[in-house]
């Protein structure tokens, strides 16, 4: 029996049995029911006394009974209304930590956008888009970590091979938009609108791929450069990271030149050529040249690579990337004296190094929840819109949002369960290369560690230097170590006249320390709300069996960095998100048999046609 069936039939009882000894006191309630008595009383009813257990006589009166019977029953209806407008209050309060815009669609533009639709599902689009993405993928445009700047080295000239495919499948993209090379092959298009008063968008990609491994091409199920489609899937390096990005981009646009289609607003694309190694030569020149040629902050919206959408059971959730952690390489290097090894001291230099790899090791980033965070806006996303979590845990991210204890336990609860949890919600270390000695009867007198950090969107490069320093201490201390933490020099603790064992030099190993990203703006945001409510309208007009769902947007966070890194001057409204199914990826990016299904290719076209049609016409930018 429901409790507030039993508070009924208690007042009841209370009502027509008056003839009878009643005992009425706090033992008979439960603390559910006091409550609910609690709330009748402050609607202006007092049905009970909840005071002292006493016994009481009272004579049979039939018409106080009758009355008592009345009074009751509309304390009944006033307590399920009340019940009523808390189960609303608590749908209100979901909606409020993460309300959703709904789906938006070209208005203006709908006609070319119908038209469209329709020519996305014939057969014959649908296999020269697939053989669009394959023809690049064909194109090995690999990158590598040691090429020279380009035009210094003779592996570039392949992406020159590229932009020559580009110019032959997209050929109205080429004559009017107008394309300029960036540090020789990185590539800007300005496609020009008709009110030059409006911010233009930017939407970008890279053109490049990582290698792949020559001791895995006998696990391909298709040569890892065919771009072969198999009636099913697209394979090959590139088909998921990021040629879909490139080629679904141009061919939105083609297909909307072809249709004669003239924006009011400007786009301009802007495709990288090395972001598999930090954008180095590619994306760094393309922000100097956006900065130099457009200036700060003069784009309303930059769309990149990035998050996806998933889809489950009961709903579509989408996660737009809108944060990117920071990166610092620490390189930690000792210098000590040589000599033979016939006569070591009692730790050698790579001895020492090794201390200090067990010392950070010890001693992790501590992962927390934190209430502005990102993941922590995700997950309570996913308990005010997604009906396939567990109730448990739904429960238990709801009541995080005011109980301390309950977010420290959900904390504990995810710290168990899932694997990403320390990578979204902390600063995260790998020691990643070790280097030293040089023969084996001579002491080693110079070893080397590089440990990658990714730092947490609340943290810093500076706290993140500080918190090194103080980790190996304890270390430097013990072994009698010299210590340059990022140029802050500390002395040797050593016995006076005792010379220090070495030296321990930290710093930074590339140069290269980057901050974590600005976070963008998210809530009432014009610019969120509009590729929220694309995303919400491009899926919910999808044919794809079961896309019927429900679709919610969660705002989502990437570990690594992409090119946009390079962008932040150009606007705040920075989205890393490709509209790529993770269902769609058949074995993942950068590993053996990368291959995108093909109708999740097409879903990628419709995204940047919705995103150009809306971005065009809204007035939320």
């Amino acid at each position: 029996m429901r409790s507030e069936d039993r508070v009924v039939q208690r007042l009841c009882r209370l009502t027509f049995q008056m003839d009878q000894p009643a005992s009425v006191g706090p033992a008979e309630y439960s603390a559910k029911e006091k409550l609910e008595l609690e709330v009748l009383s402050k609607d202006g009813v007092a049905l009970a006394y909840l005071g002292e257990r006493r016994q009481v006589k009272r004579r049979p009166n039939h018409f106080l009974a009758l009355g008592m019977a009345l009074f009751s029953f509309a304390a009944l209806l006033r307590l399920g209304s009340n019940l009523s407008l808390r189960a609303r209050s608590l749908s209100d309060s979901d909606s409020a930590v993460c309300p959703q815009t709904g789906p938006i669609a070209p208005e203006q533009n709908r006609v070319l956008l119908d038209t469209l639709e329709a020519e996305y599902q014939t057969e014959e689009f649908r296999l020269k888009a697939y053989e669009s993405l394959g023809g690049a993928v064909r194109v090995p445009t690999v990158m590598y970590d040691d090429l020279a700047p380009p035009g210094q080295d003779e592996r570039w000239e392949i992406f020159a091979d590229l932009h020559v495919y580009l110019e032959q499948r997209f050929p109205l993209v080429h004559k009017t938009l107008r394309k300029t090379h960036v540090n020789k092959y990185a590539l800007v298009y300005h496609w020009q609108g008709t009110d030059e008063s409006l911010k233009p968008a930017l939407l970008t990609a890279h053109q490049d791929v990582v290698p792949v491994e020559p001791l895995t091409k006998d696990q391909w199920h298709q040569p890892p450069f065919s771009g072969y489609y198999d009636g099913e899937y697209i394979w090959g390096r590139g088909s998921c990271d990021d040629k879909p990005g490139l080629v679904g981009t141009l061919t939105a646009i083609e297909e909307l030149l072809r249709l004669n289609f003239t924006p009011t607003r400007s786009f301009v694309l802007a495709y990288g050529i090395d972001e598999e190694r930090g954008g180095v030569s590619g994306a760094t020149a393309i922000g100097k040249y956006l900065l130099d040629n457009y200036g700060e902050n003069a784009f309303s919206i930059l769309v990149d690579e990035g998050g996806g959408y998933s889809v489950s059971d009961e709903v579509i959730m989408a996660s737009p990337g809108v944060a990117e952690k920071g990166n610092l390489n620490a390189r930690f290097e000792i210098s000590a004296p040589g000599g033979h090894s016939s006569i070591p001291p009692e730790h050698t230099s790579i001895g020492m190094l090794a201390a200090v790899i067990k010392q950070l090791e010890d001693n992790p980033h501590e992962p927390h929840l934190n209430r502005s965070g990102i993941y922590y806006s995700l997950l309570q996303c996913r308990a005010a819109h997604d009906p396939s979590l567990p109730s448990d845990l739904r429960s238990l991210i709801t009541r995080a949002r005011t109980s301390d204890k309950a977010l420290r336990k959900l904390e504990t609860h995810l710290a168990n369960t899932e694997r990403a949890f320390k990578a979204l919600t902390g600063t995260t270390q790998a020691a990643d290369v070790i280097r030293g000695g040089v023969k084996t009867n001579a002491l080693p007198e110079r070893a080397e560690l590089i440990v990658n950090h990714r730092i947490d969107i609340h943290s810093s490069v500076a706290a993140l230097q500080a918190r090194i320093a103080a980790v190996v201490e304890p270390v430097v201390e013990r072994l009698g170590l010299e210590l340059d933490a990022f140029g802050r020099f500390t002395p040797a603790s050593v016995d006076a006249g005792e010379p220090p064992s070495g030296l321990l030099r930290i710093s930074d190993a590339f140069g290269t320390a980057l901050e974590p990203a600005p976070v963008t703006p998210l809530g009432d945001s014009g610019p969120f709300r509009l590729l929220s409510g694309t995303i919400q309208g491009v899926l919910g007009a999808s044919n794809r069996t079961g896309y019927e769902k429900k679709v919610f947007i969660a705002p989502g966070m990437s570990t690594g960095n992409t090119d946009t890194k390079h962008y932040w001057k150009l606007t705040r409204h920075i989205f890393r998100y490709g509209h790529m199914n993770s269902a769609d990826s058949f074995n993942g990016a950068h590993t053996v048999n990368e291959a995108v299904r093909a109708e999740g290719f097409i879903e990628i076209i419709r995204f940047f046609t919705w995103v150009i049609l809306n971005v065009d016409e809204s007035t939320l930018l």
